[in-house]
């Protein structure tokens, strides 16, 4: 069994790609940062014994994820599983004082990227007709919070294409899941706030957020159900955290 995990270099995707590597999956693991993803290459075949290839690129940038797919060799092209989980949150103000690179590092990262990666590995499943797809949503794409505006957009477009997906896929065998998380303690804070890690900190204080390994663990959950079973949409949550603003501190 093949997985491919975009984002793999931190948080939610990095504990993913530790998930299936534990499962016995060989990997494709992808990010912007070469070194970690050596780093965690390394890590996983020493640990577990399986084959990882590391794509170094930017999910924003369609020709680089055309010519990364285009280069995995022909012993890892049947993937089983792609995780979209490649995504991020910038600034978190309201929308007369939203900087347009915030807003354009979002929607280009959120939704196009996960388009483009989409897009080139669906015709692989296509192919072999099988596969499986879990695109990494949020609470924020259920729900609209102050000063979430594009973000949630954002958001909300993953939690509609999932959907689109799941209907257009549908004919072709491949099973098409979303997963919306609420507060996940992993970099997510510090990007937002463009570095700032002492108003990062404060997101989390005085609360036991989800851990990266438990959205790992329910993807991996989801992705081995039966062939017959697909979790088309799934929302988890901290025990303290009712909705997407109603936390227990």
């Amino acid at each position: 069994m093949i997985a491919l995990i975009t984002g793999a270099t931190s948080g939610i995707g990095k504990s993913t790609a530790i998930e299936f590597a534990k499962n016995g999956y060989d990997l494709i693991i992808t990010g912007r940062r070469q070194d970690r993803l050596l780093d965690l290459r390394k890590d996983l075949i020493e640990k577990y014994h399986v084959n990882i290839l590391n794509l170094c690129f930017d999910v924003r940038v369609e020709q680089d994820v055309k010519n990364a797919i285009d280069s995995i060799p022909i012993e890892l092209r049947k993937i089983d599983i792609l995780v979209n989980n490649a995504g991020l949150s910038a600034g978190l103000t309201g929308i007369q004082d939203g900087k347009f690179s915030h807003w354009e590092q979002m929607i280009d990262t959120n939704i196009k990227g996960l388009l483009y990666v989409t897009k080139h590995i669906s015709a692989i499943m296509i192919q072999n007709q099988k596969g499986h797809i879990i695109n990494l949503g949020s609470i924020a794409g259920k729900e609209v919070y102050a000063n979430g505006n594009v973000y949630c957009a954002t958001k909300h477009a993953v939690d509609a294409l999932n959907k689109g997906m799941r209907i257009d896929l549908l004919p072709h065998g491949i099973k098409v899941s979303s997963i919306n998380p609420g507060m996940v303690e992993t970099e997510f804070s510090i990007v937002r706030f463009d570095g700032d890690e002492e108003r990062a900190k404060k997101v989390y204080e005085n609360i036991v957020p989800l851990k990266p390994e438990d959205i790992a663990e329910t993807i991996y959950w989801m992705a081995s159900r039966p062939a017959h079973v697909n979790i088309n949409d799934l929302i988890i949550m901290p025990t303290i955290q009712a909705n997407a603003t109603t936390v227990l501190r």
